[in-house]
Order: structure tokens, then C-alpha cells, then sequence
């Protein structure tokens, strides 16, 4: 079979809800090279490695790099399981992707925790991406084909108190993505699944404070996750791979018992992908001078992306932006949320995502409830865009968490 790949590649990345639905190809920039304004989205191999997993941090605006720690805390912040107050742990969560634009997308995520002592424990997940029945075409459109992609992430992850505040992680994970296997590129060149392997480093630090004469208890988290190598989906030499997605979480989380019943908490996080930001390239006239259209303005006739070292990707991407320090601004998406809890087993959650309107737009409200007995957990979470027609519209997501230690008090 020969495969377009381009709109296979266009259509993998809709269907992950990672950029925007209309991206253009040539747009105009105002001459003095301010490209406030201009739509710029940052694209990488892999995107399924950034979807919030589990149903209690979706429901919170996809916040979690510095809630509590539970059976999940190894996708936002491995170093959190150093806290973690039980022995061991499990959750199972599942979620129908898309939902309104494709019925057949689902994401599976597993993961559970055990601790070693009183300063550390390990945890493992495994998170499985199936994205249902792709016909494949060639260079003019002409059916080729069906098949099921479908990508997965097998994770491993340690934790250790350094004090009693701080805490370090680390996390080691192994990516497949197996888009078009067995097919042709547009250069005749045979498909392949890709590989990588990747890393995560982190930190913890929590502690206590009094405001207002109310007791507080505050937790900040920084993770950087996915540090690995480019994915290839062909074995010519020509292939230079895709960036996986890089990425830098920062947050905090504030909480308080308000009586001996009620306890309410409320954070935000920050994100940034540490990938190269696309640059423009220009129409230019037979001189090499830019050419300008008939409101002065230079044309755009494509973006170029940084195939470099991952490690230059990563260091460059704090100022490689081609709208300068605003547009950098620009990149970091923003999580606010807030989590209530009765008697430590009915809980309320709620939240806020945002992206800026030039670098993908992803803008929605999110809620979701949870409840706690005896060994396991339920958690359920809606998301709520804030336009009309969202491929994230009416997302639905439920997870269920146990707790080894109430099996074994039962027993």
C-alpha cells in the first residue's frame, strides 16, 4: 500500500487534540517581525504521552503535578510517591477519545505503586492508545487499505525523600507508536513502527503555613518529562525523526480542613513543551528581498522545524520563538482547579484549562466527582469546551483506584 503520510501525520495529531483544527500553511507577518497574532503550533511525534490519564486531575483542569500523590502521580510527578501515605496502590481508568468526531478512539491508562520504606517507593503504568479503523490512501486519495494504529507507553519509577519536605523522582519509559506499519511513504520507503525511550526527572517540596490563623497545607512539584530520542517511522537515511513531546510542568496545591468534615483544595500548574518552536520561511523576489502583499505585510510560504540534537531542541526552545519573548509567553498552557472533599469519601472537583488562541486554543472547563469507600475509589470527569464543535466535546473519563491496604485489613 502507498500512504500519504502528510495527512496521516495532519490527521494523528487532530485526533491526539494537540494543535489546532485550521492550522494554514502561508499567513502574513507584519514587517517589523512581530508575529503577535500569527497562528505558530508547536507539533511533536508521540502526543498521547501528554493526555491526562486519570479522572480526579481531568476533572481539575488536567492539574496534578503537586496534588496529593495516588496511583497516578507517576504521569504528573513520579516524586510525589515519596509522600504517599499508603503501602501500595492500583488504578484502572479508560476514556473514548474524540467521541465527536470518531466513535472507535479510546484511552486505557494502568498504574500502580508500592512503597520500599518509609522514604521510598516504585511504581509502574502502562497507557494504551488505540485509534480505531484509518483508511489508508495514496498521493491522490485513492482507498488503499484499513488498519487499527495504536500506540502504547510502558513506564517505571522511583522515589526517595531527601528530608522531610523534599523529595526526587525518576522515571523511565519506553514508547511505541505503530502508525502505519508494514505500508509505504509517498517515497515508496516501507513504514515502520516508531520506538524511543524516554525520562522523566522531578521534585516535591511540602510543607505547612497559617493564613488568616487558618492552617495550610502546600505542596510545589516541577517535572520534566519525556527527555528522548526522536521517533522515525522509516528506515531511509533520509529520515532525521520527530521530536517526542518534551515537556516542563510547574505547579503548586494549597489545601486546608476547614472542620472535621470538610477539607477544599486549589492549585495551578504551568506547561511548557521544550521542543523547537516552528520558524517561517518567506516569499522572495529574484534579489532575495521579501516579497510583501498589498498591505505591506511579508508572505509566508511555510515553517521550517529545528531537526537538531534533542538536547539543543530542548535548550533552544526558551527563546526560539519567532515572535520573540511574547510569543515564548504564549507557549506555557495554563491548569487551574480545585478539589473538595466530605468526610474524606465524597469528593468535588473543578477546573480550568488554558491555551493561547495562537498555539492550538484548547479552551474548557472541566468537573467531576469522586467517591471513596473502604477499598476502592470511583472517579469520574467531564470536560466542557468553550466552543462549539470541539473534537473534545462532551469528553467523558472514569477512573477506579484501589487500595492494597484496605484488602488486606479486610482479610
Amino acid at each position: 500500500m502507498l500512504l500519504n503520510l502528510k495527512t496521516l501525520k495532519k490527521y494523528l495529531v487532530l485526533l491526539a487534540a494537540i494543535c489546532t483544527l485550521n492550522i494554514v500553511n502561508a499567513q502574513t507577518v507584519n514587517t517589523n517581525k512581530d508575529l503577535l497574532g500569527q497562528r505558530n503550533v508547536i507539533t511533536t511525534a508521540a502526543p498521547f504521552l501528554l493526555i491526562s490519564p486519570d479522572s480526579r486531575a481531568a476533572a481539575m483542569g488536567d492539574l496534578g503535578v503537586a496534588t496529593s500523590a495516588d496511583a497516578n502521580s507517576i504521569h504528573w510527578n513520579p516524586s510525589k510517591l515519596a509522600f504517599i501515605e499508603d503501602d501500595a496502590g492500583l488504578s484502572i481508568s479508560a476514556a473514548p477519545w474524540l467521541r465527536s468526531l470518531v466513535p472507535d478512539i479510546w484511552f486505557y491508562y494502568m498504574s500502580g505503586y508500592k512503597r520500599i520504606d518509609d522514604k521510598s517507593t516504585v511504581a509502574a503504568s502502562l497507557r494504551y492508545f488505540t485509534l480505531g479503523e484509518i483508511q489508508f490512501t495514496d498521493a491522490v486519495g485513492t482507498p488503499q487499505g484499513v488498519a487499527e494504529p495504536v500506540e502504547f507507553a510502558v513506564d517505571g519509577a522511583y522515589a526517595r525523600k531527601l528530608s522531610n519536605n523534599l523529595s526526587l523522582g525518576i522515571a523511565l519509559r519506553f514508547i511505541y507508536s505503530n502508525l502505519a506499519r508494514g505500508s509505504a511513504g509517498i517515497s515508496a520507503a516501507e513504514i515502520k513502527a516508531g520506538l524511543a525511550g524516554a525520562g522523566d526527572i522531578s521534585m516535591t517540596y511540602m510543607n505547612n503555613t497559617k493564613i488568616g490563623g487558618k492552617d495550610f497545607d502546600f505542596t510545589i512539584g516541577g517535572n520534566i518529562s519525556n527527555i528522548g530520542n526522536k521517533i522515525t517511522y522509516t528506515n531511509t537515511t533520509e529520515a532525521k525523526g520527530d521530536f517526542i513531546p518534551v515537556n516542563l510542568r510547574l505547579g503548586t496545591f494549597w489545601k486546608t480542613q476547614v472542620d472535621e468534615y470538610n477539607e477544599i483544595g486549589f492549585g495551578v500548574d504551568f506547561n511548557k513543551l521544550l521542543v523547537p518552536t516552528p520558524q517561517y520561511t518567506f516569499q522572495l523576489d529574484s534579489n532575495g528581498n521579501r516579497v510583501q502583499d498589498g498591505d505591506n505585510n511579508d508572505i509566508i510560504t511555510g515553517r521550517v522545524i529545528n531537526d537538531g540534537p534533542v538536547l539543543n531542541g530542548v535548550l533552544s526552545s526558551f527563546g526560539d520563538a519567532p515572535g520573540g519573548f511574547g510569543e515564548e509567553l504564549r507557549e506555557f498552557t495554563i491548569s487551574v482547579g480545585a478539589e473538595y472533599w466530605y468526610a474524606k469519601q465524597f469528593a468535588l472537583r473543578a477546573g480550568y484549562f488554558h491555551e493561547a488562541e495562537t498555539k492550538g486554543a484548547r479552551k474548557y472547563a472541566t468537573f467531576g466527582a469522586g467517591l471513596k469507600y473502604k477499598v476502592f475509589q470511583i472517579d469520574a470527569a467531564y470536560l466542557q469546551p468553550f466552543t462549539n464543535r470541539h473534537p473534545l466535546q462532551n469528553t467523558i473519563r472514569f477512573s477506579l483506584l484501589f487500595d492494597i491496604d484496605a484488602f488486606k485489613n479486610q482479610k
